[in-house]
């Protein structure tokens, strides 16, 4: 009896929490993009330290967002190599999309992290004043996101990306489209892959956030276990071949490395 209620108080403690934190979210973005982002641009003139500076105060804004989820008890966090993270420059960094909060943890642990965002961000009240000063890419324009994923790779930011474009429905596969392809052979980017395991699923796809599970879910972020390599012998075919081949292998390689996670676990 004593368990039953403990676990109930458990459970509204972590509606309440997540609504607190998720609401903390939404004001932050509107604090960035009222007060703090045009103060930084007013003691500021060069457009890309500009752009540095703001991706480097959104790096510490979801740094604390997600120390205050797993303080909160809404969510427990378990990243390794953190060190690496922190290490990265000029790399491509590609991950699985399990849940809501993937590119918030990722930026949390990557000072220079750029990113592809959804074009209807843009007009999002909390976060199109953020993403406009930090330079985050648009997915609205094929060819432009190409160009503009090149010159952020070459000037050494890291451009964050989710093969799947959107998050993942649990328990099913993978399903890769081909923009991360696209990037990898145009941009010739060096690759650095991350696995993302939420357990048990939640802040998917079509859930709402106060839908949380019955006990408190575990993010797991590590860097996958071997190596990527793109075995592409396709160079006298069509970009678009290419593609389709890089973004199967892309596909097979996590989804094994998701079982390779499982198979330890267990």
């Amino acid at each position: 009896m004593l368990a039953n209620c403990v676990n109930k108080v458990n459970y509204v403690w972590r509606i309440f929490a997540t609504g607190l934190c998720f609401s903390l979210f939404g004001f932050g973005g509107v604090v960035l993009t009222l007060l703090v982002l045009p103060l930084q641009r007013l003691f500021e003139s060069s457009e890309t330290k500009r752009k540095y500076q703001a991706r480097l105060t959104v790096h510490y804004c979801f740094k604390a967002f997600v120390a205050m989820m797993h303080t909160l008890g809404v969510i427990h966090f378990s990243i390794e190599d953190k060190t690496r993270f922190a290490d990265l420059k000029g790399q491509l960094v590609l991950a699985n999309h399990p849940s809501l909060i993937d590119v918030v943890v990722l930026i949390s642990v990557i000072k220079d992290a750029d990113c592809v965002v959804k074009a209807h961000l843009f007009k999002n009240l909390f976060m199109r004043g953020v993403i406009k000063s930090t330079g985050y890419i648009s997915n609205q324009d094929p060819q432009e996101l190409l160009v503009e994923c090149q010159a952020s790779l070459a000037a050494g930011n890291n451009l964050i990306i989710f093969p799947e474009g959107t998050r993942s429905q649990p328990n099913t596969g993978l399903k890769f489209k081909r923009g991360a392809a696209n990037i990898v052979l145009r941009c010739q980017a060096s690759v650095s892959c991350v696995l993302i395991k939420m357990q048990p699923s939640t802040l998917t796809k079509g859930t709402p956030w106060y839908k949380v599970t019955a006990t408190r879910a575990h993010f797991m972020m590590k860097f996958t276990s071997v190596e990527f390599k793109n075995n592409n012998n396709l160079n006298d075919e069509p970009p678009s071949m290419q593609a389709r081949y890089l973004t199967r292998q892309l596909q097979d390689y996590f989804s094994e490395e998701l079982r390779r996670y499982e198979r330890i676990k267990k």
